[in-house]
């Protein structure tokens, strides 16, 4: 893992401490304290699922984008190469 995944989850992480403390110092009933722990973590839980969804989705667009051009690099190496063969012959 990079350092800026490592900055963000560690973010991420604290701001979910400090959510959960915040609720747990709150003067409310311990059922509705639960259920709200219980909501805020499913949330959570969805948005770092689409944001790691998205960030896996972009990271095979730019391998599929790094191939296309790999490719096509060599097409037109072997095209010159060619062309610099018949020149010798």
């Amino acid at each position: 893992m990079n350092s800026t995944g490592k900055v963000l989850l560690a973010i991420i992480g604290a701001a979910a401490a400090g959510a959960i403390i915040g609720m747990l110092v709150a003067p409310e009933k311990g059922s509705d304290l639960r259920k709200k722990i219980a909501d805020t973590t499913g949330d959570w839980s969805n948005q770092l699922s689409q944001l790691l969804a998205q960030g896996k989705e972009q990271l095979q667009n730019l391998k599929n984008t790094a191939t296309n051009q790999a490719e096509n690099l060599t097409g037109e190496s072997e095209d010159r190469f060619n062309k610099v063969r018949e020149r010798v012959s």
